[in-house]
């Protein structure tokens, strides 16, 4: 296993042959919920991880120009995507010896993602085809009244806050993990989802960054296992540049620098493509172990810390 880093979020990679049979990512993904869960549990959840870290096991591709497929999980699930996480694949690949600067082609459950490793070792990563699927939908949210916000896709699904307007300060962190747990469970109480009946299980919020010369928005981010994105979420940020291009403030190929609620900043932009918004996003990872981790049936979270 290889942990890295991305703008402060952590990554594991697993790279084991899994027996996945030989259908599409998005099959795979469903075969590895259902066969190897005890993976997920046992590698991002405590005592062997934090509940911020995503895994990311590599399984082979099935377009031939790919350099490799993957799937991402977290401490409650599997995901459809990650930003933060290609990112962290491609430092990965890159320390392995497997890559070396240039553009790859990643396989993902939700399609194929265009990831170039620069020379200086920062990866651009070109997501799927991201876009706003309803605007300013009010929730009432017990506990803190009305809240207005956008629900977008980038990757996975989004509400992004638009008021109340907050400070995002670091040192807030848990009332704002409070304020976003509300408000996710007041949309899944309302059965309010995105396409498809997909959960919107990101919640996101925007504020002044801390300094506009380095960046033009600040956000907080909660993610689907209760726990905050370290970074500024390459999913998330894609969705805001929907929801920016829908509005008209942002204009194809213009720089948006996304400040997360660390300090960490990804650059983003976007092309329309068949008048589809199709994100990159720019950041860096950094590689910080390779290790064993040792499952002993014995132990009694040898599969993580399970709620009883």
């Amino acid at each position: 296993m290889i942990d890295s880093h991305t703008g402060g979020e952590p990554t594991r990679v697993i790279d084991q042959n899994l027996d996945l049979g030989d259908g599409p990512l998005s099959q795979r993904r469903s075969v590895f919920k259902k066969k190897f869960d005890w993976i997920r549990s046992a590698t991002c959840t405590e005592p062997r991880a934090s509940e911020a870290m995503v895994g990311a096991i590599l399984t082979p591709s099935t377009n031939p120009q790919a350099t490799t497929g993957v799937i991402f999980f977290n401490n409650v699930d599997v995901l459809g995507m990650c930003g933060h996480g290609t990112i962290g694949v491609v430092a990965t690949l890159a320390h392995l010896g497997r890559i070396k600067p240039g553009t790859h082609l990643i396989e993902t459950p939700v399609g194929d993602v265009q990831a170039t490793l620069h020379q200086n070792g920062e990866v651009s990563v070109r997501n799927v085809p991201s876009y706003r699927h309803q605007a300013d939908l009010e929730l009432n949210v017990p506990g803190y009244g009305s809240v207005v916000g956008d629900v977008a896709y980038g990757g996975n699904w989004f509400y992004l806050v638009k008021s109340p307007v907050m400070a995002l300060n670091y040192s807030d962190r848990d009332e704002l993990l409070r304020f976003t747990k509300a408000i996710r469970k007041t949309l899944d109480k309302q059965k309010v989802t995105g396409a498809d009946e997909g959960r919107i299980d990101h919640i996101e919020l925007y504020g002044q960054p801390s300094s506009e010369v380095v960046a033009d928005s600040r956000n907080f981010v909660l993610c689907p296992g209760g726990e905050y994105d370290r970074s500024p979420c390459g999913t998330g940020t894609s969705a805001k540049l929907a929801v920016l291009a829908a509005e008209g403030k942002l204009a194809p190929g213009q720089i948006w620098r996304q400040e997360s609620i660390t300090g960490s900043i990804f650059q983003a932009n976007y092309d329309l493509i068949e008048g589809q918004i199709v994100p990159t996003i720019r950041g860096s990872a950094y590689v910080t172990a390779v290790s064993q981790l040792i499952i002993d049936p014995a132990d009694q979270f040898a599969f993580g810390i399970q709620s009883r």
